[in-house]
């Protein structure tokens, strides 16, 4: 599936098929986390999948969950986090991401489940003993059949211009500006990548031979990395569908306004 549509129709799934994964197609997933994990390099990010679905359902009920709700699913994939690096929040929800774009192609839905309000102790009891800390778990399996007479709920988008700005934070970029520098497509489409409550906190900072992302928030929030790491797989696998192949370098800073705070993340090469 291209990209773009893939974003636009992205949606997690809150209700499975009481159904396991075929022994097949969990031998495939096994595989590409293997190579998930190469492909990061460091090791500091580690996937584990829980095929005893039940189990984890019943001991997360009510602590643990997608807003709140615990998702009932025959499998979870976690992503274990061996430091509290910033960098390594920012790519395990990047890989996380890579992750179920594979999985859609198996035919595979997903919903991301939040442990950041379970106790580590109960984490363990739960998921095992582990190296590093749990804070997000996706569930996965077969989604049951949509009723075609209710109408799914949309996610309001921001606009471009509320987004993306022209060499100065908080000077809005101009449509036409984005479409001279073939960009008009890439933004149009990254606005449909996930964030958490929907927020949609990235922004982006375009200068003539760089894009700067940051994630923006008030003093009174706490800030999500994750939605970091999420833009900019969406944003590099945008960028490589038009030629454009560079990859993020991650830096470091923080602009304050009297409204808003953002925080620089990375760095992307026209």
């Amino acid at each position: 599936m291209l990209m773009t549509n893939f974003l636009k129709n992205r949606r997690s799934v809150r209700e499975f098929k009481n159904k396991k994964v075929d022994v097949k197609v969990l031998e495939k997933i096994d595989e590409y986390l293997k190579e998930l994990e190469n492909q990061e390099g460091s090791r500091s990010i580690l996937f584990n999948i829980y095929k005893n679905g039940e189990d984890i359902y019943r001991s997360l009920k009510g602590i643990g969950g997608y807003s709140g709700v615990m998702i009932e699913s025959p499998h979870y994939i976690g992503i274990e986090l061996v430091n509290n690096e910033e960098r390594v929040a920012i790519y395990s929800s990047y890989y996380m991401e890579k992750l179920i774009t594979k999985l859609n192609d198996l035919g595979i839905a997903t919903c991301w489940i939040s442990l950041m309000d379970v106790d580590d102790n109960k984490k363990k009891d739960i998921l095992g003993s582990t190296i590093g800390q749990t804070n997000y778990l996706l569930a996965i399996g077969y989604p049951k059949p949509k009723n075609p007479f209710i109408n799914e709920a949309f996610s309001e988008r921001l606009g471009i211009e509320e987004i993306v700005f022209n060499e100065e934070i908080e000077k809005p970029m101009d449509i036409e500006e984005l479409e001279a520098m073939g960009l008009s497509d890439l933004f149009y489409y990254v606005r449909f990548a996930p964030s958490a409550y929907n927020k949609q906190p990235w922004r982006f900072l375009v200068e003539r031979d760089k894009v700067t992302l940051l994630l923006a928030y008030s003093k009174e929030e706490d800030l999500n990395l994750a939605d970091a790491g999420i833009i900019m797989y969406y944003f590099e696998a945008l960028a490589s569908s038009i030629g454009i192949n560079s990859k993020w370098e991650l830096i470091n800073g923080v602009h304050k306004t009297k409204e808003c705070h953002y925080k620089y993340i990375g760095e992307f090469n026209l």
